[in-house]
């Protein structure tokens, strides 16, 4: 019997540490990725993907700021850059699995579709914006920048300057959602929802485009609740999910409830920006109406015990 899995791509899929972004690096980082995927759909799954952006928003704000300075070109709002992005890694993304296909003897379409997703425009996080994106600049610059677009700025912790904040509000509608799982179920690979979607609200049924970036792993969990997922991976640079990480009394996680998940949180055990949302994501697809979530590391995937799974009862 098909099932049907939405995979969240974590940042490693795409660039890993000390690398510099470039494109033979992207391409052949999400080549393997893909290539790790083959084992789900030779047991018959069908597959929804979804994708971070974090590193590659960056450098498109970065490319926009250099022409604003050299070519007085404007440069673009959040939303149209997580637009960007969506294309060119969903076009890696395509690529490695059209590459793979060859070597597997495998039939299958690939899309990617620029998706927007919704917010709610008096999400509290608009309120109290902490995403910081885009380049550095001095107290000066950001001061003249705030000044003139209305934008915030905080000053990064570890001294390298100031930042560009926004908001991280939760995504509540995906945009061509029916058209992703009737595709998906026809047995084509969907690429979704990258970076999280592009953030847009809907005034006066009207949508515009915010200031703001959503967290890509709960976006994909609302895809797969939305889609009716029988499974949610979320890929990782760890093979599982830990308690006491990096600590003496370190422990690997195999099977746990929502429960526990849960007062591991409240416990403090998950770093946020790190392991905490993507715990929270796998809460949420199991609260409404999946079956189990697992966290792992791509390569672990052929490995039917893989990572760490998230269930709603023992």
């Amino acid at each position: 019997m098909t099932k049907l899995a939405v995979v969240a791509f974590g940042g490693n899929a795409l660039l890993r540490s000390g690398q510099k972004g470039t494109y033979s690096e992207q391409i052949q980082n999400v080549t393997e990725t893909c290539k790790s995927l083959v084992g789900l759909l030779k047991q018959d799954y069908n597959i929804v993907i979804g994708h971070g952006n974090g590193p590659q928003v960056g450098n498109v704000m970065l490319q926009h700021e250099a022409g604003n300075k050299v070519f007085h070109l404007q440069s673009m709002p959040m939303d149209f850059c997580v637009s960007e992005t969506q294309g060119s890694i969903g076009y890696l993304i395509e690529q490695g699995f059209r590459n793979i296909f060859v070597e597997e003897k495998i039939n299958k379409n690939v899309i990617t579709l620029v998706t927007q997703v919704e917010v709610n425009a008096k999400d509290s996080m608009f309120l109290n914006p902490t995403k910081p994106v885009g380049p550095y600049y001095t107290k000066e610059e950001a001061d003249q920048y705030a000044a003139e677009t209305g934008a915030n700025f905080k000053e990064d912790p570890k001294g390298n300057g100031w930042r560009k904040v926004v908001a991280s509000p939760k995504p509540i509608r995906i945009a061509n959602i029916d058209i992703v799982k009737q595709l998906a179920t026809a047995g084509n690979i969907v690429i979704t929802v990258g970076g999280g979607g592009i953030p847009v609200i809907v005034k006066d049924h009207l949508t515009y485009g915010v200031e703001a970036v959503i967290d890509k792993d709960l976006a994909s969990a609302l895809v797969a609740v939305e889609i009716s997922a029988d499974e949610f991976y979320i890929l990782t640079d760890v093979p599982k999910v830990y308690i006491n990480f990096k600590k003496p009394n370190e422990q690997a996680l195999d099977t746990i409830t929502i429960a526990q998940a849960k007062q591991y949180l409240q416990e403090g055990h998950f770093t946020e920006g790190s392991m905490a949302p993507k715990v929270r994501a796998a809460i949420y697809f199991i609260e409404n109406g999946g079956n189990e979530c697992i966290i792992t590391e791509a390569g672990q995937l052929g490995n039917p015990a893989c990572g760490t799974r998230i269930i709603k009862n023992s």
